[in-house]
This record gives C-alpha cells, structure tokens and sequence, in this order.
C-alpha cells in the first residue's frame, strides 16, 4: 500500500488517508481502548437517507448489541473548527439515525451531546463509556 493509505479496521480495508480519516481512526481506537466500546458495534462510512433521494454518510455510528443506533459520531480534519454548523450536519444525520448521543471529533476538540426523544440537545463534558451509553 502506498503511503496515501491507511488500513481501517472497522471498515477492514484500506482508505484514502485523509487529515479527517486520522482523526477518525484515532478517536475510534480510543472508544475501543479507553472506553471498552466492542469494535464489532461500530461501523464507519454509514450511508443515510435525509430527504427524498439524499444519500449522505455518517462518519460513524455506535450500535447496542440489538444494533440499535446509540451513538452517531460526525469528525473533522484537526483545522476544522467545530461549529454550530458541525452540530447541525449531525443533528440533520441524527433525524435519521435516531441515536441518542451525538460526538463531534477534530482530534483537539470533541463535543459530545444527549440528544432526548424530543430532539433537545444536552451537551456532556465527558464522553460516555461504553457501560453508561447501556439503559
């Protein structure tokens, strides 16, 4: 593989490696490492409708063992300052997702909200462990 490339192991093959796809690995690693997230339950790349014949992709989704959707994660490239417009490119995924906790990552910032079953937004100054995301 060139050095163009990164292998990503929740996708199981090699990607562009792009600023954003660093970002992603690193913070999908530390899910899994630092917060016992079970790699199995996370998929990168999801592809979503939102609106009549709109496909868009989800940088990463964490699922509960039913593979219900706990977790929507929307990354940035480290120079990508996270904006109230990063949180509503989430919160529009998230109206199909139906997660119940956004992450926002640039690898130097993460934001990390609660998002409850009326659509209002808490934010968290910590990001859930894997035990804590289980009802």
């Amino acid at each position: 593989m060139g050095k163009s490339q990164i292998y990503c192991p929740f996708r199981r093959k090699y990607v562009a490696a792009t600023p954003e796809e660093g970002v992603r690995q690193m913070f999908l690693r530390a899910l899994v490492e630092q917060y016992g997230y079970p790699q199995s339950l996370i998929a990168a790349e999801v592809p979503i409708a939102v609106g009549a014949g709109v496909e868009k992709r989800c940088d990463a989704v964490v699922y509960s063992q039913q593979l219900k959707p706990l977790v929507l994660i929307e990354f940035k490239a480290e120079q990508v300052a996270l904006t109230g417009d990063v949180l509503d490119q989430a919160a529009v995924y998230n109206t199909t997702v139906h997660a119940p906790y956004l992450i926002l990552a640039n690898g130097k910032q993460t934001v990390v909200a609660r998002v409850s079953d009326d659509r209002q937004i808490t934010f968290l100054n910590h990001i859930p462990s894997w035990s804590q995301l289980l009802p």
